[in-house]
């Protein structure tokens, strides 16, 4: 096992710790949203967001137990994407992390409450007192995951992409809505992990948002080649949903082979703002080639 796997799976399983502990158990009452709740965060999913907000408050020298409460409201704003992603109303989807989509399991009520549920959960997460010292600093966290979240972020980014089905986008226009629909979060990911550090380095911070916007787009132009690329076994999610549902994507619009091309070329853009940090960005860097190769 490489050193960036072995630190890869000690977040990963201190991760889910830590939602297992944020996350209201399955016996208080009304149990079944709570049971609901549960099935749609733990036990599946990479993390990467929370990885990223690790790797960037390791750069910045934060406090692990502050990002993790940083990196858990991020994870359970992306389960309730997921969960309201799968539903009828959206991309229909009955497989998500290897299982029933929560709306299968469950229902479809059930499913939306879920979504609604974990979205106040995780600013509740982020409003934990002492997170930081400076008050200021924390409302700033609040509203950098509300922007990320919201209409100028991933749910605006999903209604682009709703409103995009069966009609050409350039490469521009899909550079937009991935901006919005992945790249936001991810990027907020990165910036609350720095911002748990005791004092902020607007040079490193600088450098992780660069970073961070490229990997974002990296993240769904390897996305869009798994689609066309990897079985649903692979994936964890139905393969060639994309397609069928005669959605614009980076593989349709580049090619497979110019998409791996780009996908490297972000991995480049997102690693040279590292390069005057040392061994402290090393998980970022690590980071970065996990998401733009892990499949080819």
């Amino acid at each position: 096992m490489t050193d960036f796997q072995s630190w890869a799976l000690h977040i990963q399983q201190r991760m889910e710790d830590v939602l297992d502990t944020v996350l209201p158990a399955a016996n208080i009452a009304p149990d079944r949203l709570h049971e609901a709740m549960r099935y749609a965060v733990l036990g599946g999913g990479k993390r990467v967001r929370a990885l990223l907000a690790h790797a960037a408050g390791a750069l910045c020298g934060a406090d692990a137990a502050k990002v993790d409460i940083a990196a858990a409201a991020v994870e359970l704003i992306h389960a309730y994407s997921l969960v309201h992603d799968d539903m009828p109303c959206m991309d229909d989807d009955d497989l998500r992390r290897g299982k029933p989509s929560c709306h299968k399991r469950y229902d479809d009520a059930t499913a939306l409450l879920v979504g609604d549920a974990l979205q106040t959960l995780a600013f509740q997460s982020l409003a934990t007192p002492g997170l930081c010292t400076d008050a200021h600093r924390q409302l700033e966290m609040l509203n950098l995951l509300a922007i990320a979240s919201g209409s100028r972020g991933m749910a605006g980014g999903q209604a682009i992409d709703l409103a995009s089905v069966g009609k050409p986008l350039d490469q521009s226009e899909l550079e937009y809505m991935h901006i919005h629909k992945t790249g936001a979060l991810i990027r907020a990911a990165a910036l609350l992990g720095a911002h748990c550090a005791p004092q902020l380095d607007p040079q490193k911070l600088q450098a992780i948002d660069h970073y961070a916007q490229s990997i974002g787009l990296a993240f769904q132009v390897v996305d869009d080649i798994l689609d066309a690329e990897a079985d649903s076994e692979t994936l964890g999610k139905t393969a060639g949903k994309d397609a069928q549902s005669d959605k614009p994507t980076y593989v349709t619009i580049l090619g497979i082979e110019r998409a791996k091309q780009l996908a490297q070329e972000l991995l480049e853009n997102a690693l040279t703002p590292l390069a005057e940090y040392g061994d402290a960005a090393t998980p970022l860097r690590q980071l970065a080639t996990f998401i733009t190769q892990r499949s080819f």
